[in-house]
């Protein structure tokens, strides 16, 4: 639609507004490897402090274990809760009152040294799970609702980039001449505070969902000044005409509960894509890299492995903004598709390099080469795709359960991977990518079976392939794929 393609400063505003929060959640994923010492370290002096003698080996790993870990328990329940506010409160109130969450938990974490307290700093990590888990679900379902079709994947590539330059500016901060020494540590955590501030004062000025005032709330006058503001045109007739059409469509649908996305065969197929779509992103082994790069660097023989890492976040960053670029030209599932492909790749240059390590030591650039490029793949496909795909596969009914069940297998499968990583390296040793490596080939030949295009595509054109039983048979055409994409601007 010819009104979808402009860039308009409210649009803008709007998603710029919202990925505030994904860079919340790429921050607190990031922010607790570099200072890991010097946190170990004040567990050690909290615990002599209170008993007298120093802390055990196996407790100390245990309290580590659990702040690093129990975030992604958070980020599990909160994920899960996304359908409780949504359509309750809004896509733009319900962000603005999580971050309640962010400023708890910035005291908590800014403070726990002070108060010689490691229980606040655990209880901090918790809360701020709770705040990403939300985040995953509310920041994609808001860029997708008040983005153009035309823009749609554009936009919603921002939620991934949001996500990574947090990651990147906790690598940054977490060093130790910044904010990873000793004395700052407490900062660093608590430097929360500040995007959830900043937030707070941009949203209000941001609107609504234009699809969740007039689907949900049923007040179309007020959704078609918002389309007005954020199109910057006076014609929205087009964009109004297809949430109506949506709205109808739900009208004649009952309201889908979680179960019923299991349930029913319409929704079974989406679902299904919604999930391994999640879990090809989190068992592609980009966070056994993100979580240890640190020592895969030191094991490939680097100097200034911190350095390495940080190498590896900037290329992080400037591929999800290479993504952002051509994921309207290329299209989601071929974008999906590479990506797989060339982390496989990598993932077998990453075993070759380790194993032939000490025979050969110039394999270590071998071996950087290989986690660059691995990063690289994954920004183009599995990092931004599997996020804003969930929202176009799903009409405004069904979406907000939808989005909790693809959160919950997100942080389910990234606390698995960050929980076992370690035990199956030390298990498998250089041979560990070789398990990352079967499950990428995996999820590759599922999404080239199964996942259609949803390129510029409306919702009735997905969901009537859906219901035709097509999916992503191969009785289908790859135009007929496209057709899956998704209202869900």
């Amino acid at each position: 639609m010819d009104t979808g393609s402009k860039m308009t400063a409210r649009l803008m505003l709007a998603v710029g507004g919202a990925v505030l929060g994904s860079l919340q959640f790429g921050y607190n994923t990031g922010v607790i490897n570099a200072p890991q010492k010097v946190i170990e370290d004040f567990y050690n002096r909290t615990w002599l402090y209170r008993y007298q003698e120093p802390i055990s080996p196996a407790t100390l790993t245990t309290l580590w274990s659990l702040s690093v870990a129990i975030f992604s328990v958070g980020g599990m329940i909160g994920s899960f809760s996304v359908g409780l506010f949504v359509n309750r409160f809004g896509r733009r109130n319900s962000m603005l009152m999580s971050n309640i969450l962010a400023f708890v938990s910035a005291v908590l974490m800014g403070f726990s040294k002070m108060a010689f307290s490691f229980e606040m700093l655990i209880l901090g990590r918790f809360i701020i799970g709770l705040y990403s888990g939300l985040t995953t679900g509310f920041v994609p379902m808001y860029v997708g609702e008040v983005s153009p079709t035309a823009l749609r994947g554009a936009l919603g590539t921002f939620h991934q980039l949001g996500i990574v330059l947090g990651i990147l500016i906790a690598q940054v901060f977490g060093l130790d001449l910044i904010m990873g020494n000793d004395s700052l540590w407490p900062l660093l955590l608590g430097f929360i505070f500040v995007p959830a501030l900043l937030q707070c004062i941009i949203l209000p000025f941001a609107p609504e969902s234009p699809r969740f005032l007039l689907i949900n709330r049923n007040e179309e006058n007020k959704a078609k000044s918002v389309l007005k503001k954020l199109r910057g045109t006076t014609d929205v007739s087009s964009d109004l005409q297809e949430m109506k059409e949506e709205s109808r469509q739900m009208m004649r649908e009952k309201k889908v509960t979680i179960m019923e996305l299991f349930r029913s065969p319409m929704y079974r197929q989406p679902i299904l894509i919604a999930i391994v779509l999640q879990l090809s992103q989190q068992l592609s082994g980009i966070n056994a890299v993100f979580y240890y790069s640190t020592s895969i660097f030191e094991k490939s023989g680097v100097e200034q492995p911190v350095y390495a890492t940080i190498g590896s976040g900037v290329v992080n960053t400037a591929f999800t903004v290479v993504s952002l670029f051509v994921v309207e030209r290329a299209g989601r599932r071929t974008l999906h598709l590479i990506g797989l492909a060339g982390m496989a790749g990598c993932a077998i240059l990453m075993t070759i390099a380790l194993t032939l390590l000490d025979q050969m030591p110039w394999m270590s650039y071998l071996s950087i080469v290989a986690i660059f490029g691995f990063v690289a793949f994954f920004e183009i496909g599995p990092g931004p795709i599997p996020w804003f795909i969930v929202a176009e596969l799903f009409s405004q009914g069904p979406r907000p359960a939808a989005f909790a069940v693809a959160g919950l297998s997100n942080w389910t499968s990234n606390f698995i991977v960050g929980m076992g990583f370690q035990y199956i390296e030390q298990l498998c040793g250089s041979y560990v990518f070789i398990i990352f490596t079967v499950l990428l080939v995996l999820f590759f030949i599922f999404t080239y079976f199964k996942v259609p295009e949803t390129k510029g595509r409306t919702f009735d054109e997905i969901a009537s392939g859906f219901r035709q039983g097509g999916g992503g048979q191969s009785d289908k055409t790859p135009d007929e794929f496209h057709s899956l994409g998704a209202d869900s601007q």
